[in-house]
């Protein structure tokens, strides 16, 4: 009789090693995705300091274009930059844009959907940089709308340096031949707008200071970044304590021979 208890506890016993195996992987998974988004909150945290930095900080002159291709997103992303320079406004692109939050919506600021204008400089001291002057509405692309803001002559523009981004599977496709754009896409802009010589690998993002006729809105430049990486990692850490009481307690009935 106690052979025949021995040899039952032993098969019970064989019974866990594949299920404990496989709960065990799952497991790892759970916890290394766990730690993985404590790593990227970290790197989230740090980013939204180094933007808030970069974008409170005074503007200092553009670096010559000569010295373009040394800037790079992770040194230069969001850097407060000052450029003088003349205009283009006949070469000008659009950028689609959703203006505002409904969460928490500023009714002085532009809501709902338009179009960043992407307009090239010239700038005094050799090369061209685009531009985002800011926010128009749908109804108001077309410059003839709002023509007290083509401003002419030499100009100075404080904003943010802004480099290309990462195309979605979702975003729609760019209409070039109308110089319409759902990515920020400098290089296509570029093309698009018929530029040559030394063209910045960046755009700037104009500041609020307004412009004749208060339209493009400058200033719209989104500083604010969606960061609930602590979130996920507690999903991530009580599934993994869920885990283990669910195999603790289908191991507790195995065992007892339930």
């Amino acid at each position: 009789m106690m052979a025949s208890s021995a040899a039952g506890r032993a098969q019970r016993l064989r019974s866990l090693v594949l299920p404990g195996i496989l709960a065990l992987g799952a497991l790892a998974v759970l916890v290394a995705l766990g730690s993985w988004q404590l790593n990227r909150l970290a790197w989230k945290q740090a980013l939204i300091a180094q933007v808030e930095a970069r974008a409170a900080a005074e503007p200092v002159p553009l670096a010559p274009a000569s010295a373009w291709t040394a800037m790079s997103a992770e040194t230069d992303d969001y850097r407060k930059v000052r450029l003088t320079g003349t205009f283009r406004h006949n070469r000008e692109a659009y950028l689609y844009h959703v203006a505002g939050d409904t969460r928490t919506a500023d009714r002085s600021r532009p809501q709902g959907q338009g179009w960043f204008v992407m307009t090239p400089m010239d700038l005094a001291g050799g090369g061209t940089v685009i531009v985002n002057r800011g926010f128009v509405p749908t109804e108001r692309r077309d410059p003839a709308s709002r023509a007290a803001g083509q401003v002419g002559g030499t100009v100075t523009v404080d904003g943010l340096v802004r480099f290309p981004e990462i195309r979605t599977i979702f975003a729609a496709s760019d209409d070039a031949a109308r110089r319409l754009f759902y990515t920020r896409d400098i290089a296509a802009m570029a093309q698009a707008m018929g530029l040559t010589g030394a063209v910045a690998p960046f755009s700037v993002d104009a500041d609020a200071r307004p412009v004749p006729g208060g339209l493009p809105v400058g200033g719209e430049t989104r500083l604010v970044f969606a960061n609930r990486h602590f979130e996920y990692a507690l999903t991530w850490f009580g599934l993994a304590l869920t885990l283990i009481g669910v195999f603790a307690a289908f191991a507790v009935q195995k065992l007892r021979g339930a």
